[in-house]
């Protein structure tokens, strides 16, 4: 079992993903922000100015630089095993359609956070270590850093590595692509 860390200790039924995708058809959650995290619908919080600057700016620069070898999503969800569908802020994901299933892997999956730092470095970096995520960004909007995870071992990466706003990164599965920390705090 799973310490997701964020929930009291109360009896809850998971509910599965297939079972979550249903009640979205049926717009029963239309008006909620909430994403499927282990078998639990965990309210999203609001994003504010800094929060989708900062995922708009990454996001069209990696759509620029990844051009036809990669889909670059924003606020996207992926389908990941049969309990867990979260949708992180920038989802890199193979070529495809996705219009009648969602993607079930990335290559790298990118969190802005700030109040939900707690969140991203708990029970999101466990699902997408668990997942096999090669490569997890959570770019902290208070130190305007940037936590690099990369080698997936079972629920936790093997390397984490901060890159501050004087530093760069290249994509694991990219190499040739380059993003500073800088460009994103400008």
């Amino acid at each position: 079992m799973v310490d997701l860390g964020l929930f009291e200790s109360v009896a809850v039924a998971p509910l599965p993903r297939a079972h979550f995708d249903r009640l979205i058809e049926l717009g029963e959650l239309d008006d909620q922000r909430v994403e499927l995290l282990y078998g639990i619908m965990v309210e999203m919080p609001p994003q504010g100015a800094e929060h989708s600057d900062v995922t708009a700016l990454l996001g069209g620069r990696l759509l620029r630089l990844l051009g036809d070898h990669a889909i670059v999503r924003q606020h996207g969800p992926l389908a990941l095993g049969a309990d867990s569908e979260p949708e992180p802020d920038i989802a890199v994901v193979p070529p495809g359609q996705y219009r009648r299933a969602l993607p079930t892997a990335a290559s790298l999956i990118v969190e802005v956070a700030r109040s939900s730092l707690a969140k991203d470095r708990g029970v999101k970096a466990h699902l997408y270590a668990e997942s096999e995520i090669p490569e997890y960004w959570i770019i902290d909007l208070v130190t305007e850093s940037v936590e690099v995870r990369t080698e997936p071992q079972g629920p936790a990466y093997a390397r984490v590595v901060t890159v501050d706003r004087a530093g760069a990164i290249r994509l694991q599965r990219f190499p040739d692509v380059q993003i500073r920390i800088s460009d994103l705090f400008p």
